[in-house]
């Protein structure tokens, strides 16, 4: 018998965490999925043009209209619900990039085309993004599960998509083929929207409740709802600023990414797959810092825990790759940078955890995640040009003093020192029955 009641008593568990480990799968198998693309589609782009600008263009095509859809969803995932957004947008994102290899495949696969199909890309991931993001505070009140720990563990998992995506990623490329890594990214998307549709407990992630109006009238449209988000925005001097710094830095680091290491990547000899073993390298150093950063980070000033984190994340990389440096450097650089970076979500949702109302969590988090990526489009493409004009290195040295100039100047601003506060604006929120929840705005 009592072994009986301890089964049942298991089973329950699991059925009561069911809507967070759903969730987090979901955004596991995207998450790694487009790790994987990361890699294989630039690479694809260089292997066959062997052009940095069109490797830029092509990244420039996908981000672009995932910043500007993303920016102008967020009424409506609040208004249909998370939860169809999710599921729908995945499929669609599957469809896309399973669509590139096939045309490829018949030899009808154009640059025209090509910019097409990831700009397709790009404007579906961008809503179904923001829709696992907003779902987290649901998952963890259905699975009892606090908070805090809940937006750790997506944080967890996004270090832990970043760390595997691109080992995988790199692998396939350097034995498979870069087309072999797109068939991989459709499957994961394909896989995140059976999960989101078929696995979440029924009623879960349903349209958010407006606030009450003190006059009778009709719901409010998508203006009014989308100037709503604007407006609370627009009153945050200090989330406005982490936006704009994280903007300049998110452009950098697309820049990076997409263009600036696969072509060290090329020129270097080392081939793709050490790309996928640098980013996993730092994807699992960031995963320490995360765990790190949850143990003493709130015990620590915050605003030093964040601009030290920047410090490390940055510059160095950008130096390392333009000294010519051996391999065995090259790695080291890259994971003291991801432990640096492990510290950074987490104060970035506390931040945002203790301003943020639930029922504005869509419209805010989308204009305050597209702001921030803003910059990310052009990275790629303005990266592409500058190699084919002044050469790898020459950009390497400017991108990493950019990196370290922004950081560090905006950090004299006064408004970083409401970081520092105490938690008494979130306790007054809390107890205003006010449930919040923070956003992730780095990339």
């Amino acid at each position: 018998m009592t072994e009986d009641i301890a089964g049942a008593g298991e089973v329950s568990d699991r059925r009561t965490l069911r809507p967070m480990i759903g969730l987090l799968a979901a955004m596991a198998v995207s998450l790694t999925g487009t790790r994987i693309s990361a890699i294989a589609l630039p690479w694809f782009v260089l292997a066959t043009t062997g052009s940095a600008t069109q490797t830029g263009l092509v990244a420039f095509c996908e981000m672009a209209p995932y910043v500007m859809v993303k920016a102008l969803t967020g009424p409506l995932v609040d208004r249909v619900g998370p939860r169809a957004i999710s599921w729908s947008t995945d499929l669609a994102s599957a469809t896309a990039a399973g669509t590139v290899p096939l045309l490829h495949a018949l030899d009808v696969l154009s640059l025209p085309l090509l910019l097409a199909l990831v700009a397709l890309i790009g404007a579906v991931r961008g809503p179904g993004d923001l829709a696992k993001e907003i779902m987290v505070p649901e998952a963890a009140e259905r699975s009892r599960v606090p908070l805090e720990r809940a937006t750790g563990l997506s944080g967890m998992t996004e270090r832990l998509a970043s760390a595997i995506g691109p080992a995988v990623g790199g692998s396939m490329v350097a034995l498979l083929g870069p087309l072999t890594g797109l068939v991989l990214n459709a499957g994961c998307f394909a896989l995140g929207s059976v999960i989101i549709a078929l696995t979440l407990p029924r009623g879960m992630g349903r349209a958010a409740e407006e606030a009450p109006s003190p006059h009778d009238g009709p719901e409010p449209g998508y203006w009014r709802r989308f100037g709503e988000g604007f407006t609370f925005l627009r009153s945050e001097p200090l989330l406005l600023t982490i936006i704009v710094m994280v903007g300049i830095t998110n452009l950098l680091e697309a820049a990076f990414t997409t263009v600036l290491v696969p072509v060290w990547a090329k020129e270097s000899g080392n081939g793709p797959a050490v790309i996928g073993v640098n980013s996993s390298v730092g994807g699992v150093a960031a995963i320490a810092g995360s765990l790190v950063a949850a143990g003493v980070a709130h015990r620590m000033r915050r605003r030093l825990v964040f601009f030290s984190g920047f410090l490390l994340a940055g510059a160095p990389r950008f130096l390392i790759l333009a000294s010519h440096a051996p391999m065995w450097a090259v790695v080291a650089v890259f994971a003291i940078s991801g432990f640096g970076a492990g510290f950074l979500n987490p104060i970035l949702g506390a931040v945002s955890f203790e301003r943020v109302p639930r029922r504005l969590l869509g419209r805010v988090n989308a204009l305050g995640d597209s702001l921030a990526w803003a910059g990310i489009p052009l990275g790629g493409l303005i990266a592409g040009a500058a190699v084919a004009s002044f050469g790898l290195v020459p950009v390497l040295l400017a991108g990493g003093a950019a990196y370290f100039l922004t950081t560090n100047l905006a950090g004299l601003r006064p408004e970083w020192r409401e970081m520092d506060r105490l938690r008494s604006g979130r306790e007054q929120r809390l107890g205003a029955g006010d449930r919040v929840a923070g956003s992730d705005l780095t990339t």
